[in-house]
């Protein structure tokens, strides 16, 4: 099961603390170049120069761009922007944000997991990695030394014995900033006691990877280099053991995952009336009186609808229909292989049916279609215009369990089948490896 451990995080020095909201930023995998100059705008010294030095992201750059990120932070560090905190800790973590008028805390801590190869039990992924963005992140790590962006882990704690331990002993937050309409709070946590109790808690725990598959992929690399300097093995604590996570538990009221609709392009002369027929007796298809300006209506309203139950924007009518699945097995034909788990997922079915047997064949001449991807809702309409994107095809969250079912079969999501809101902030800690 997970092994965690304190360490003794880079952070931005208290001078410049004050400043936290300038000096963060989102994980580096969905920014843009528009996004990395508006972030320098604000402070010269962000993250993102340093953990965003080749776009676009997940591409790999010359070795020249990884040197000067190197370069960049050992300046920060001999000019005390950037300092080492002088002992181990456990850091507390809460991001506060606004829902639906409602507001939601989530609550977690930074800590540092021992690597454990996938399929062993100990940290399960759901997602498919991709060599191109782990060369880019492994160039980052040889460069910096440092792991700057955490991976966002899942764990079971129905009773709540982390968050109460940990929050009985904080005060004030020590460090607070403001990203994107989202308060993210950090704490230290220093007492033995304490620690050794999170500690053993994660003993009998596994450990769900929710985002950052790539990264923690990075550090089995890492990690495999450092082994084959030390002559194939590591002593137990070395730092390429470790990646640093921000774990979070899935019983977490502020925990919130969003759908990442489809958007489709490359489409001739889609016709609601031929899709149809091409569906009948595997999806009933309603027409619903929502229009183009309902569209993140008809979204947010999904999850109310009955399981397996897909909604689709017309962009060139305007119109919106809802997809309800009829025949429950329709992907027993086609993936014998995956578990039932698998072939339920709605991401799944949109996939391998909808998209693969239905709409390239009959509607993009057998070529692969376009597709974008977006969790916001009012994104929809202005995109699906009938130029890049002629359709968008609408989900529901993929539930929670479906990660710890998969993970039990040792299978993978389809690409982009999970959205966790908020996003992690960048900049808060940084591990340094060693």
């Amino acid at each position: 099961m997970a092994q965690i451990r304190p360490f003794a995080a880079i952070r931005y020095a208290r001078s410049v603390a004050d400043r936290m909201s300038d000096l963060v930023a989102p994980p580096y995998d969905v920014l843009e170049a528009a996004d990395k100059s508006a972030l320098l705008q604000r402070h010269h010294n962000n993250i993102v120069k340093v953990d965003l030095p080749h776009l676009p992201a997940k591409t790999p750059g010359p070795d020249e761009v990884y040197d000067v990120a190197a370069a960049v932070m050992r300046q920060w560090l001999a000019d005390g922007v950037l300092i080492r905190d002088p002992r181990p800790a456990l850091y507390p973590y809460a991001q506060t944000y606004e829902s639906h008028g409602k507001t939601h805390h989530r609550r977690g801590l930074f800590a540092l997991v021992r690597l454990s190869p996938f399929g062993a039990g100990d940290v399960v992924p759901h997602e498919k990695t991709y060599p191109g963005a782990i060369k880019d992140r492994l160039k980052l790590m040889r460069a910096t030394r440092a792991q700057l962006s955490p991976i966002f882990g899942l764990f079971h704690d129905p009773a709540n014995h982390v968050t109460s331990t940990l929050w009985k002993h904080l005060g004030k937050p020590e460090v607070s900033a403001l990203l994107q309409g989202v308060r993210n709070d950090l704490w230290s946590v220093t007492d033995a006691e304490v620690e050794n109790q999170v500690i053993d808690f994660f003993k009998s725990r596994s450990i769900y990877i929710a985002d950052g598959h790539h990264r923690y992929t990075t550090a089995l690399a890492y990690q495999a280099e450092a082994a084959e300097r030390h002559g194939g093995e590591l002593p137990p604590h070395h730092s390429a053991n470790y990646c640093l996570f921000v774990l979070i538990s899935m019983q977490d009221d502020g925990l919130r995952i969003l759908p990442t609709h489809r958007l489709i392009g490359g489409l001739s002369a889609f016709n609601i009336d031929r899709f149809r027929s091409l569906v009948a007796g595997k999806f009933e298809v309603a027409e619903t009186p929502l229009r183009s300006d309902h569209v993140d209506e008809l979204a947010d309203t999904l999850v109310g609808y009955p399981p397996h139950t897909f909604g689709l924007y017309d962009g060139r009518t305007r119109r919106l229909y809802t997809l309800a699945l009829q025949d429950p097995d329709i992907l027993k034909p086609l993936e014998p292989d995956h578990s039932e788990a698998w072939r339920r997922l709605d991401v799944a079915i949109l996939q391998r049916y909808l998209l693969d047997e239905v709409i390239r064949p009959h509607f993009a001449g057998g070529a692969e279609p376009t597709r974008g991807y977006t969790a916001d809702p009012h994104a929809i309409a202005p995109q699906v215009d009938g130029e890049k994107y002629q359709i968008a095809l609408l989900l529901r969250p993929t539930p929670l369990q479906a990660l710890e079912e998969l993970g039990r079969h040792n299978e993978v999501m389809p690409q982009k089948s999970t959205y966790f809101y908020p996003k992690l902030a960048t900049g808060m800690v940084i591990n340094p490896l060693e």
